[in-house]
């Protein structure tokens, strides 16, 4: 929640998705914790250095990790072991996480270790707010983590950093913790018993990503709607299909969102008017399915929204401390699963939004199947001279393509780790990973539908789409002009998904015609 000065306070149980990417954005937010939850972590932390001081054997406090669970440990050793822990689990490869998705980490692992079942310190917790208000951007490798015991392999990177270990990205260079810590004027910090353990041991990586995709998704499924709506105008479709009274005898939430949606974007066209009595019984499916098609995506993506909702507000940790009950208890709440299964399921159907959007596309650059539009929607004395939209199709299929081997599900894999202690794993992180690259895929491809359907009403003028479809026309074709002939194109694609990846673009077409479904 947000104090009255914008600054986010977290209690454990009230972070939003829209309070990881306000955060995860916005490097000036600063971040704290509530009274309520350092009441709760104090409580939960001297529960603990009890247990260490009468030498109780409890899991992950007094004993090593994983096969060596049965190890008993005392005095040095248990502030060393927990150190070593994220030293030794610091071995991802690949390029590093992008900073937004870092950023989204951090916070939500704060936020689950603020809860009071972990047992660390307040201190330390705020030395990891440190790096957020900071603009500390800790080096993660994207590789390395099975989705169980949550992310160990990614968080432990990012503690690296508080030990002043390892390294952090700054100015788009890695460097030396160290060196960046006293830059801030602040000193590595030595980890107590537990602590090393709660601060890998959990989803926060991958349920950080997982947020920033889901509104990405849920923004991204508005923008197919709008542009969906440029290839029903541009190529003489009708509304027919649209209709409530179909969409009442199958009331699917998400269908009605749709077709209401639909119906503003196209109200008042004069295209659909000059052919409302022109015979043609019905549209081809990537048409006239609009509304099945985009809706199951949007009922999907509530679904999935829920569980991340749940995720970023759960303690995660292992084990649990319930000081109130007196106990200490050993579970899975680190196994990614619930986030694996719906990443999977964000990958598939945003997917789909993309193998729709490129049928769409190719209805509008085929003159067989286009209603008069010209071949490649390149005017008529170009044609044989100029291509056109030709190839633009042809990226959208790869995208397409590439899409349909990306969306096999990572969470029907598991590898046994740990000597086979952790004996099933999740694969969370790499279902997250596939559902990002997916996503961009699929912005790539409405970034092409956009670019055609703009083409293609201008080939309907003098005649004015819909309310909605007009504004999208005049927003592009105020950053892009009208190909009268052959040009390099992909600028052309480059600076629409942009427009469309900040959120300007929806936004500035909800300015003018109200917010949709």
């Amino acid at each position: 929640m947000f104090d009255t000065s914008g600054q986010l306070v977290l209690d454990g149980n009230s972070l939003t998705i829209e309070d990881i990417v306000r955060v995860s954005a916005d490097k000036t937010m600063k971040v704290f914790i509530s009274e309520p939850a350092r009441a709760a972590m104090t409580l939960a932390r001297q529960y603990v250095e009890k247990i260490a001081l009468e030498h109780k054997v409890v899991y992950g406090i007094t004993t090593g990790f994983g096969q060596f669970k049965n190890v008993i440990l005392a005095g040095e050793q248990l502030r060393q072991v927990q150190e070593n822990l994220i030293m030794s689990h610091s071995v991802g490869v690949g390029k590093p996480l992008a900073e937004a998705d870092v950023r989204a980490a951090i916070l939500v692992r704060a936020n689950s270790l603020i809860k009071g079942y972990s047992g660390v310190r307040i201190e330390l917790v705020e030395r990891l707010l440190d790096l957020l208000n900071n603009g500390i951007y800790p080096f993660v490798p994207e590789k390395g983590s099975v989705g169980a015991s949550g992310d160990l392999c990614p968080l432990a990177h990012i503690m690296l950093v508080i030990l002043g270990l390892g390294e952090v990205i700054e100015n788009g260079v890695r460097a030396s913790s160290a060196d960046i810590l006293r830059k801030y004027g602040l000193t590595p910090m030595p980890l107590a018993s537990k602590e090393g353990l709660a601060l890998t041991n959990g989803t926060s990586v991958m349920t950080g990503m997982s947020a920033l995709l889901i509104a990405q998704a849920e923004n991204l499924a508005k923008l197919a709607d709008i542009s969906a709506a440029t290839c029903l105008e541009s190529t003489m479709g009708t509304l027919s299909a649209f209709s409530p009274l179909i969409q009442a005898v199958r009331p699917h939430r998400g269908q009605a969102a749709v077709a209401e949606n639909m119906r503003r974007i196209c109200m008042e066209s004069e295209i659909m008017e000059s052919h409302k009595n022109c015979g043609r019984v019905q549209d081809s499916y990537s048409l006239r399915c609009i509304p099945q098609v985009h809706g199951a995506v949007r009922d999907s993506l509530a679904y999935i929204r829920s569980v991340i909702e749940t995720e970023i507000n759960s303690a995660t940790d292992n084990p649990l401390i319930f000081p109130e009950h007196d106990a200490v208890i050993s579970g899975g709440n680190f196994h990614g699963e619930p986030i694996a299964f719906v990443m999977d399921f964000l990958g598939i159907v945003v997917s789909e939004l993309g193998s729709i959007s490129e049928r769409r596309i190719n209805r509008m650059v085929d003159s067989s199947i286009s209603e008069g539009l010209p071949a490649f929607l390149i005017p008529k004395e170009q044609a044989g001279v100029s291509s056109g939209y030709m190839i633009a199709q042809y990226t959208a299929a790869a995208l397409v393509s590439e899409n349909k081997v990306l969306a096999h599900p990572a969470s029907v894999d598991s590898i046994p780790t740990s000597a086979n202690q952790e004996d099933h794993v999740s694969m969370g992180s790499i279902a997250v990973r596939k559902a990002k690259e997916i996503t961009k895929n699929v912005y790539s491809v409405i970034a092409i539908e956009i670019t055609c359907g703009a083409q293609a009403l201008d080939f309907r003028q003098p005649l004015r789409p819909g309310f909605g479809a007009r504004q999208l026309h005049e927003i592009i074709r105020q950053i892009i002009p009208f190909a009268e002939k052959d040009r390099v194109l992909y600028p052309d694609f480059e600076v629409v998904e942009k427009l469309m990846l900040s959120g300007r673009l929806l936004s500035e077409i909800e300015n003018r015609i109200g917010k949709l479904n």
